[in-house]
């Protein structure tokens, strides 16, 4: 699967049903040493002034099922994305 089929798709969390965002506007984290992607990490909360106001980070271990128009997330932690 192409990025681009990827980022059409919406993010959302098994636990709760709840939207977390879409593909589209997240970032790629990569691990440096092997350049493989690590996670994904998705803008949360409502833009002020051109900013995100939050991140999820999202491991490809918490990616369940890719569907069609949507992918399914487990247990995603809310809040900030801390490195």
């Amino acid at each position: 699967m192409r990025w681009s089929e990827f980022a059409e798709k919406e993010l959302i969390d098994i636990r709760n049903g709840e939207r977390i965002g879409t593909a589209s506007h997240a970032d790629l984290v990569l691990d440096e040493k092997t350049g493989k992607i690590r996670a994904i990490s998705v803008p949360v909360g409502p833009r002020r002034f051109g900013r995100k106001q939050g991140e999820v980070e999202i491991t490809w271990e918490q990616i369940k099922k890719v569907g069609p128009e949507m992918v399914l997330v487990d247990s995603v932690r809310k809040g900030p994305f801390i490195k």
